[in-house]
């Protein structure tokens, strides 16, 4: 049974390796209710990978991890009823078309279907794939394959919505209605873990981000929480993320070298 907790869930020294290779070393931090909360850092930074142990898909090797103050190794079904899980590559049926999927997802889910086919109506109207409804999902674009994803995470009204790098493959205005409706789903007291790599992304949707790389969180806050860190105050994300990631010099070394050689060429 789901109580009322502080946190949504809360991550206490996570640690997964692969082998030799640590994925995720020694990580904690807490989703609170009515919060964005996202996991930024570059491709293999372990945001997946810590994204995976939260879902119960992968198995624990350290530290503790509460969802609604339950634990995903015993209470994994219960957890599970009450999340909404966008993956980075879409995990759909693709031998069904999305009427037949919606219809599975009902079912298990044990969903009103009057409600269902009025929510479903809206989400595809809103993003533009009604046209899709009874097309088989391996046909579809990787754009629109998202899409289904994210109506199949939205569609039972979660209180925890887990969106690894949600927008990949969307227009502009399917994109934009996505924000929208997890903006909705906070007002409603909802939470958010939202995975990206982007970081204009990070900074226009998180009300809180934790920088991962290599593994570690090597910073944590809101985005002037962050730029105080970076000693950076006033600054966008892209600059306080290089700062915090030792970046920085690098490449202004880069854009250095860079100038330099577009003038010789121009001098020749």
């Amino acid at each position: 049974m789901i109580t009322e907790k502080s946190a949504m869930v809360s991550v206490t020294n996570l640690t997964k390796s692969f082998g030799t290779v640590v994925a995720v070393n020694d990580i904690s931090f807490e989703v609170k209710p009515g919060e964005i909360f996202g996991l930024l850092g570059p491709n293999g930074a372990g945001k997946t990978t810590t994204i995976k142990q939260i879902l119960g898909l992968l198995e624990q090797e350290q530290g503790e991890i509460k969802v609604f103050g339950l634990d995903p190794n015993k209470d994994d079904i219960e957890i599970k009823r009450n999340i909404g899980y966008v993956s980075e590559d879409p995990l759909i049926y693709k031998s069904m078309t999305p009427r037949m999927l919606f219809n599975f997802i009902a079912s298990i889910r044990g969903l009103d279907e009057s409600e269902t086919t009025k929510k479903l109506q809206y989400y595809f109207e809103s993003l533009e794939a009604v046209e899709y409804y009874d097309k088989l999902v391996a046909t579809l674009s990787r754009g629109n394959k998202q899409k289904m994803q994210v109506i199949a995470a939205l569609i039972h009204d979660p209180l925890l919505l887990i969106m690894d790098e949600p927008l990949t493959g969307l227009d502009a205005k399917s994109a934009k209605v996505v924000k929208e409706v997890l903006e909705l789903h906070k007002e409603r007291g909802g939470s958010v873990i939202f995975s990206t790599h982007i970081l204009e992304v990070a900074e226009e949707m998180c009300d809180r981000i934790a920088i991962m790389d290599r593994g570690k969180i090597i910073a944590m806050g809101t985005i002037d929480e962050l730029s105080k860190m970076a000693d950076k105050v006033g600054a966008d994300l892209e600059d306080i993320f290089l700062k915090l990631t030792n970046q920085d010099e690098s490449v202004n070394h880069i854009v250095t070298n860079l100038r330099k050689m577009m003038n010789s060429k121009k001098q020749s």
